[in-house]
């Protein structure tokens, strides 16, 4: 791990935390400096606002996501629900956080992030990430935390809500000519 990749996790365990205690509007660039015990200077030379801190937190879920395996002989399906369940999963710990940050960035905001990690779980499947598959995907993720949110407990919800518009997003593909 580089010096920088340091300083941003670190930052981004900070975020987190801050947000469990705090408003996110309430919370300064220069706070999560401190709690992170890193060189506010160091930070903002690396991460010039919230933001940045934010995008760097959703790779590091979508690192959980690339990280799966799957057989060789799984169906598409298979391997995207892995990929998806992989990130909500390393999701999970930080619920609380992640649903106060969303809820004060609104949903545009949060939403922008949204095509990187369906890109992300369709390559992490083995899925080409064409233009059509990637705005299917987005519209697939979107509906997932979506569902989410207010699913607590095992994730009952949530795999059903996944398992249900992945079949779904695969239909249609297929009715177009962009199937997997």
């Amino acid at each position: 791990m580089t010096a920088a990749e340091d300083i941003l996790d670190r930052a981004a365990a900070a975020a987190l935390a801050l947000a469990s205690d705090r408003p996110w509007p309430q919370i300064t660039l220069r706070d999560i400096a401190l709690k992170a015990e890193v060189s506010f200077a160091e930070l903002y030379a690396l991460a010039d606002g919230k933001g940045a801190v934010l995008a760097h937190l959703s790779t590091r879920f979508d690192r959980a996501a690339l990280a799966t395996t799957s057989a060789e002989d799984a169906a598409p399906h298979d391997r995207l629900f892995d990929a998806a369940m992989a990130r909500l999963e390393a999701m999970e710990p930080h619920r609380a956080a992640l649903i106060a940050i969303s809820r004060s960035e609104g949903v545009v905001a949060s939403a922008l992030r949204f095509p990187r990690t369906a890109r992300a779980i369709l390559e992490a499947g083995g899925v080409d990430a064409t233009p059509l598959r990637l705005a299917a995907m987005t519209a697939v993720w979107a509906r997932c935390v979506q569902v989410w949110r207010d699913d607590e407990g095992a994730l009952n919800r949530t795999m059903a809500e996944l398992d249900k518009r992945l079949k779904q997003m695969a239909e249609r593909l297929e009715k177009i000519g962009a199937g997997f």
